[in-house]
């Protein structure tokens, strides 16, 4: 892992933690992706499911705020263009799509708060990339600094 600028991958539950519910577990975070201190990687299909959740009726979210939203995204995460599988296989198909951008771009973590991917993590630690909730990574990020 590059200790100083690790290269994540961010489930939209913990993107939704940072914009939406402003969860105090992931401020940490959540700062670390605005100064730049982790290399933030999206795809086109993790930034479509990101559009269509801001996008739902049951956030109540003014028009402007889901834009925001989105083109922060935009401009704080580096685009990864061509996704390839990953040779770990998610129980839940919607997840895959960040288990292939984390291998696809030989990410350091994937931090999510999503079931099917955490019990993954003994499997894929051994290739080198950790998934991890917000919470341990709040505690790596500390741990570094």
């Amino acid at each position: 892992m590059n200790a100083i600028h690790p290269r994540v991958v961010l489930d939209t539950n913990v993107l939704l933690d940072f914009w939406v519910f402003d969860d105090p577990v992931a401020r940490a975070l959540r700062d670390a992706v605005d100064g730049g201190r982790i290399n933030a990687l999206r795809s086109g299909d993790t930034v479509d499911e990101l559009t269509q959740v801001v996008m739902r009726s049951i956030f109540d979210l003014a028009t402007e705020d889901r834009f925001g939203i989105l083109r922060q995204w935009d401009r704080l995460a580096t685009p990864v263009e061509r996704i390839f599988p990953a040779p770990v296989a998610c129980t839940d198909r919607h997840d895959q799509k960040f288990l292939d951008l984390a291998y696809t771009a030989r990410a350091d973590w994937l931090v999510t708060k999503d079931k099917a991917l955490l019990k993954l993590a003994r499997r894929t630690r051994r290739d080198g990339l950790l998934i991890m909730t917000p919470r341990l990574a709040c505690g790596e990020l500390e741990a570094a600094a």
